[in-house]
Parts: structure tokens; C-alpha cells; sequence
């Protein structure tokens, strides 16, 4: 699949994630609805081959910059319990191939947490390109995934009355992108 038109507009070569103008965010259900958070120091690159198919992406997350809007709940999720952030500051994802089936772009990958390293697949969504107002030139991308945290060795739960607990095992992955041409 060519880029033209797979993503019209976007040009090869290295682009670099912008994490002013980028979001990583995260829900999972507690109790009876979903508790929503960002991470809020993150750095990755995107590069865009001159078959788009060929693309590659790579991210690395700051753990310890975990924010769900409560001070306890994030020093909890930064404890072993959870993250295990002392022996695992960095959550990394690495791309594996870029492929469309139907009318998606689905981005293959590797997403390592507290050192345990499985498959995931992204559901990426091309927003377009543009010049910024700094006298860069920016892609957008939008990006979604759900994951068993379990599959990651995140354990920790609380049971409740029934078969009820206090987390859901599904984590909701949104990932909001600009990137900015080298």
C-alpha cells in the first residue's frame, strides 16, 4: 500500500512524537464505571517508509509520570502492586508491521511492561498533515487498543460482595499523536 493512498499528504523519513501536543491515556473499570488517566512523560518516533506498510513506530513511557487526578490511587499504581515502578520506570512499544485489513491500518507490536513483553495491535487512525505555526510540519494519528493487564503479571485486585472486584482486568489504550517532521 503505497502512502499516497493509504495516508495522502504524509512523506517519508523520520517524524518525532510531540508530547506537548500528544496524549497517552488509559481507563479501566473500578467499582461500577471506569477510572480515566494519562501519562504524562512519553517520547517516541514514527518512521514512515516509502511503502507505508514498511512504517515503523516506537514509544517509551515514563511510569512514574502516571496521573489519574488522586494522589493516593497514583502512588498506588506506581507501588509494586501495580506498575512496580522502582524495578520498571519505562513501559516501551515497539512495532512489528503495519497492515490493513478492511478499512483499518492495524500496527503490530510489542509492548513491554514491569519486563514482561507481549503482542499488541494497534487500531490507527490517519488525521492528516499540516504546517504548525513554529515552522514545523505535524502528523496526527489516533491510536486504540484494549489489554489484559493480567498479561502483564498485574495481579492486583481486591474481591468484592459476589463475584465482583475492585478492577477490571480490560485496560483501554487511547493514544492521541502529533508528530513532527525531522
Amino acid at each position: 500500500m503505497s502512502i499516497a493512498t493509504a495516508a495522502p499528504g504524509l512523506t517519508t523519513g523520520t517524524w518525532t512524537i510531540d508530547p506537548a501536543h500528544s496524549e497517552v491515556t488509559f481507563a479501566i473499570r473500578h467499582l461500577m464505571s471506569k477510572v480515566r488517566g494519562v501519562f504524562t512523560e512519553f517520547s517516541g518516533t514514527v518512521v514512515i517508509g516509502e511503502d507505508v506498510a514498511s512504517s515503523t513506530a516506537t514509544a517509551e513511557i515514563a511510569m512514574a509520570s502516571v496521573d489519574t487526578r488522586n494522589a493516593d490511587r497514583d502512588q498506588h499504581i506506581r507501588s509494586s502492586d501495580i506498575l512496580d515502578i522502582e524495578n520498571h520506570p519505562q513501559m516501551t512499544f515497539r512495532s512489528t508491521g503495519l497492515r490493513a485489513e478492511g478499512g483499518d491500518h492495524l500496527l503490530d507490536g510489542e509492548l513491554t511492561i514491569r519486563g514482561v513483553t507481549r503482542p499488541v495491535t494497534l487500531e490507527v487512525e490517519y488525521n492528516g498533515v499540516g504546517d504548525d505555526p513554529w515552522g514545523g510540519f505535524r502528523a496526527g494519528f489516533t491510536a486504540k487498543t484494549t489489554v489484559n493487564r493480567k498479561d502483564w503479571g498485574i495481579e492486583f485486585n481486591v474481591p468484592l460482595a459476589g463475584e465482583k472486584a475492585l478492577l477490571g482486568d480490560k485496560v483501554d489504550i487511547l493514544l492521541e499523536i502529533q508528530a513532527v517532521r525531522a
